[in-house]
């Protein structure tokens, strides 16, 4: 797969809500809820669902994110010793899965450990290969896997389950402005018509209401890198140059030259592009705070 870069969309931090005041890791939360000082070591395959594993666990949790860099494509990740080694020494590790970090689970294969916990998103929400892999860019999951993490860290620390309770009532008030920014697009947008260059938008555009009529087909070969049939290539170009879309979501990560030749032809027919990312953009920021920007990005082409 040939992969392409744009320039990267500023994005900040926000001023609304303690969360948005720092891009921190994790929320301050009430040192009395905690009773044993223990630490889990935890590794997450990719830093979205690290930065959630890192607020959901606050002081009680040291996070390694594997895949962290927005300028690498992690569905062409190649693990490193390094990985291997910090999966055989984790207490807990965060699969995405339905195919998205093989190479994770290739690792656990390779380091058995009978003390070692393994939460398989995909796998918990009854997903299976084949099925579009980025679950983070749908709400409801995002939502069901932090109350299992919480769970598994219960679990995994019993003596602190009234501070990771706290955390987690802690993340669902930091999650407030991504929530609040989806209820709004739905009540604005809804059957609005979007384009997008490959699957990472069909669980948040459902969310939003919006209409994305990009050929499922075109969806699926860019996801899995292989060739869109001519076809479906045809039809997404009729839909850009008869503006039949009204904005173009970008996934700047996983881009080839036959996207990368439509994305020419959406800008010369003046359709909104809003880039997005599959790891978090700027590394380092909270899920949220990267979430919260790209969806008042979408708010603001669709405005257009």
């Amino acid at each position: 797969m040939v992969k392409h870069f744009l320039k990267p969309a500023v994005l900040f931090c926000l001023l609304l809500i303690p969360i948005f005041a720092s891009c921190s890791s994790a929320p301050a939360g009430n040192s009395a809820a905690s009773s044993t000082g223990k630490t889990l070591t935890v590794v997450a395959a990719e830093d979205f669902w690290g930065s959630i594993a890192a607020q959901l666990g606050g002081k009680h949790v040291t996070v390694n994110s594997i895949v962290s860099s927005p300028n690498v494509d992690p569905h062409g990740y190649e693990s490193t010793a390094n990985d291997a080694r910090s999966f055989a020494q984790a207490d807990y590790v965060i699969l995405n899965g339905v195919g998205y970090d093989d190479w994770g689970q290739k690792l656990l294969d390779a380091n058995p450990s009978s003390t070692r916990k393994v939460f398989n998103v995909g796998n918990y929400l009854g997903k299976k290969s084949g099925d579009n892999p980025h679950l983070w860019y749908n709400p409801a999951y995002v939502e069901k896997a932090a109350d299992q993490i919480t769970a598994n860290y219960q679990a995994l620390d019993p003596g602190d389950k009234a501070y990771y309770t706290q955390q987690r009532q802690l993340f669902e008030q930091a999650l407030k402005p991504y929530h609040d920014a989806i209820a709004t697009i739905q009540k604005q947008f809804a059957g609005q018509p979007i384009g997008s260059s490959e699957s990472i938008y069909v669980y948040m555009a459902q969310t939003l209401h919006l209409n994305l009529i990009t050929p499922a087909a075109y969806l699926n070969a860019e996801n899995n890198g292989t060739e869109p049939p001519t076809s479906a290539v045809t039809q997404f170009n009729q839909q850009i140059s008869q503006k039949k879309i009204h904005v173009m979501m970008l996934d700047v990560q996983n881009i080839s030259n036959q996207t990368r030749n439509l994305a020419l032809l959406v800008k010369q027919q003046h359709i909104p592009i809003v880039e997005i990312t599959e790891t978090i953009r700027p590394a380092g920021a909270t899920f949220q705070s990267w979430q919260y920007a790209q969806l008042q990005a979408l708010e603001k082409a669709l405005a257009q």
